[in-house]
């Protein structure tokens, strides 16, 4: 099968406020900084560019990410939230590009078994506008890919809804994409959810 050459972007330019001094994308998962885990999924999903959304340098993220053949696209407004980071990176795509997915940096459980799941549901013959990965129950969530006519909106975008009105505005032209489990919900903001998220999985950082 042919790999796939949609971009895709992941936010990972918040504060980790939550945290309390840690950085949550810096947290080891699989024996690695998760952001350096998903930008690695990102890479073996698609042949096309990885943009990733940061805070300005110098940061640890940066570090964590050293190897990759990925783009760190620093955020100067990243403070005013994900708007931001989604507007700075939609405006990186490719002017041929006719859709891309959207990955949220803190999902520990998302696999790239998920991420190929929502490419292989895109069909852009059809009038769909957004293919939402979604929880096994059927509660929307993350990977989010988004058809290329949503892309100006997607550049207006401001303060920290991210995609939210966009994918709200598309109504009915929205499929959602049924994953396992709650993997296309889960992230861990807190050291406790961290802690709880490991034990039941039994892994150790």
């Amino acid at each position: 099968m042919t790999q796939p050459t949609l971009p895709i972007i992941i936010l990972a330019a918040g504060a980790s406020t939550r945290m309390r001094g840690r950085d949550k994308l810096l947290e080891e998962v699989d024996g690695i900084p998760l952001i350096r885990r998903q930008a690695m999924l990102a890479r073996r999903v698609t042949a096309g560019p990885v943009i990733i959304a940061l805070p300005l340098a110098p940061h640890a993220r940066y570090e964590a990410l050293a190897g990759l053949d990925v783009t760190c696209l620093a955020v100067r407004q990243a403070p005013e939230g994900m708007g931001a980071s989604l507007r700075a990176a939609v405006h990186r795509l490719p002017v041929t590009c006719s859709h891309v997915m959207v990955l949220l940096g803190d999902m520990p459980d998302l696999t790239e078994d998920d991420m190929n799941t929502v490419v292989q549901a895109v069909d852009l013959t059809s009038n769909t506008l957004i293919w939402r990965g979604a929880t096994q129950d059927g509660i929307p969530g993350h990977p989010i890919i988004f058809h290329a006519d949503l892309f100006e909106r997607l550049k207006a975008l401001k303060g920290d809804s991210g995609g939210r009105d966009v994918v709200r505005a598309a109504g009915k032209k929205v499929l959602h994409v049924p994953l396992p489990g709650a993997h296309a919900r889960l992230d861990l903001d807190t050291p406790e959810a961290w802690a709880a998220w490991r034990k039941t999985k039994d892994r150790t950082p």
